[in-house]
């Protein structure tokens, strides 16, 4: 241990000696405690702006007259908007569709991309699609260039009534229905209230559907779920309410937006190309820590060093789903059993379903401690085109990055497991017809064969008739959740043989690696140390012995 101990000071020493020192703390607001630099920064990013507002959209003609459809509405907002379609076409929220990859991989959710969640969206549109910003996304002859099939309301209506039917591909309900699987009744819209509503999107607008993704409340992400609605500061300083002492940052605060592209990680594309700050360019996005705290966001010098390494999430983000459970573990092979006859569900541990007929085992956690890697903002994925070796863990989404690629940090993330289908002949995994009426889908008729072949036919991919499950993985980075700074992680967390960072390999690692050259270091620091005070004595007892003989 006291090796450890010595190797550890001696590091730190030699950072204190050559390192070009501390950046002089600005003084707080309040005249109390310096704060650190990286705080006064950000407090100068994202100051207040007032916002004028200038239309009244409850005074325009046009919105006033009798609506029937969504894409009626849609229509009188291009009369003046006339641009905003066009623009939204061109993104992701509207392709599901990953911009940077060959068109022929087909790589997101509208192409052949499988998840271990509900696995792929192809030949299940109608239930997948109730997340989709357009109305009618129903099969594969979607009209992608149909500007009125744009769904405004859904980003800007803000009387927050305003819902789509789970199963209805991306419409509301037509009438009042109660969805079975949620047991919420959903009510068709009063089209030109929620039309004379438009503003600027919200927290609940955004949270329609990312707090929802994977079928339910907080299933997907881990960091994004109904407690962020409207949550107090220590569960998010930027979201948490100003009553609390929070920001009540709503999410285009740091998803910074221009002609509908929304900043944010798009598949293998990084969220941000590069780590300005706003400091260094006040037209840059907000999407990074970095872009308004800046890359020196701390008072100590040495915590600063971390900067270029360790992604700000690591430290700031200890656990994720702190008030709602996430879903950890789906395995697809146990579905289709049967009691007495019938489906059935079976509720576990935290309240959430343990087992569910149509979709298998369920494994649910809360207040998680993520899970390290080296991440570039890139990830790769897997589809259904791609070969996969079914004798280890298949990893879905993988992320991007190692120790020596200068534009990687330390992320967490969550990883989410499950087993998942998969052909052993043509060795790929497989598109399941999961959602429909006909006697293929598999939450008719619990055929797996029947819904696999389904599913590939419709996608025009090989199957071989046979299938296997295999376990897989799946990541998402963790980033939302920041905890107030009186929570982050201290140092021992991750310097320590059995902390977080334990089987994060490919570096050194004070108090957690060995090294033969530093042990032998530090103990020679101690023995000169020893020899130093000896003979620093021994000198003393001398020089005092010939004082007293000259006396």
């Amino acid at each position: 241990m006291i090796g450890w101990t010595w190797r550890t000071a001696l590091l730190l020493a030699a950072a204190l000696l050559f390192h070009p020192g501390v950046p002089e703390a600005a003084e707080a607001p309040s005249g109390g405690a310096p704060e650190a630099q990286g705080r006064v920064m950000a407090r100068q990013a994202t100051k207040e702006r007032q916002l004028w507002v200038t239309a009244d959209h409850t005074k325009h003609e046009a919105l006033k007259k009798h609506f029937a459809s969504g894409p009626e509405v849609t229509q009188t907002c291009l009369s003046c908007h006339n641009q905003a379609a066009l623009q939204f076409h061109r993104t992701i929220h509207w392709t599901w569709l990953d911009p940077s990859e060959p068109p022929e991989r087909k790589v997101g959710k509208g192409g052949l991309t499988v998840n271990n969640f509900c696995v792929a969206l192809p030949s299940n549109e109608p239930r997948c699609t109730s997340c989709h910003a357009g109305y009618g996304w129903k099969d594969k002859n979607f009209d992608f260039s149909d500007p009125t099939k744009v769904d405004c309301l859904v980003c800007h209506e803000t009387t927050g009534t305003y819902k789509k039917f789970p199963t209805m591909a991306g419409n509301p309900a037509t009438e009042p229905t109660v969805f079975p699987e949620d047991k919420m009744e959903y009510l068709p819209p009063d089209w030109n209230a929620v039309a004379q509503s438009v503003g600027r999107p919200s927290r609940n607008n955004c949270g329609t559907c990312h707090f929802y993704g994977g079928g339910g409340d907080g299933v997907k992400h881990g960091d994004l779920d109904s407690s962020l609605t409207n949550p107090v500061k220590s569960l998010d300083v930027h979201m948490g309410s100003k009553e609390s002492g929070g920001q009540d940052f709503d999410c285009a605060r740091c998803h910074t937006t221009k002609l509908h592209n929304i900043a944010g990680r798009i598949y293998s594309t990084p969220a941000a190309k590069e780590r300005k700050s706003l400091v260094q360019d006040d037209l840059t996005s907000k999407i990074t820590c970095e872009s308004c705290h800046t890359a020196s966001p701390h008072k100590s010098a040495k915590m600063n060093d971390h900067t270029d390494k360790v992604a700000c999430q690591s430290c700031h983000v200890p656990e994720y789903a702190r008030v709602l459970p996430t879903k950890m573990y789906w395995d697809w092979s146990a579905a289709g059993k049967m009691k007495d006859g019938k489906p059935f569900k079976t509720k576990g541990p935290l309240g959430k379903p343990s087992y569910d007929t149509k979709k298998g085992d369920f494994v649910w956690d809360e207040k998680v401690v993520p899970e390290y890697y080296w991440f570039n903002g890139s990830i790769t994925n897997t589809t259904a085109k791609d070969k996969i070796d079914p004798s280890r863990t298949v990893r879905l989404s993988c992320p991007v990055g190692e120790r020596s690629d200068p534009n990687a940090r330390i992320m967490p993330f969550k990883v989410h497991r499950g087993k998942t289908p998969y052909d052993p002949v043509n060795r790929n995994m497989l598109v399941p017809h999961l959602f429909g009426k006909d006697d293929a889908a598999y939450w008719k008729t619990y055929d797996w064969n029947a819904a696999l072949k389904a599913g590939m036919d419709y996608v025009g991919l090989p199957y071989s008739g046979r299938y296997e499950f295999v376990e897989t993985e799946y990541v998402y980075p963790i980033t939302h959740m920041v905890a107030p700074k009186d929570k982050a992680l201290a140092c021992g967390q991750c310097h320590s043989r059995t902390g977080r960072l334990a089987n994060l390999a490919g570096f050194y690692m004070p108090a957690r690696d060995g090294s033969r050259l530093l042990d032998w270091l530090g103990w020679s620091g101690v023995a000169a140390a020893l020899v130093g005070v000896a003979l620093h004595g021994l000198g003393r007892v001398v020089s005092r012995r010939k004082k007293e003989d000259n006396q």
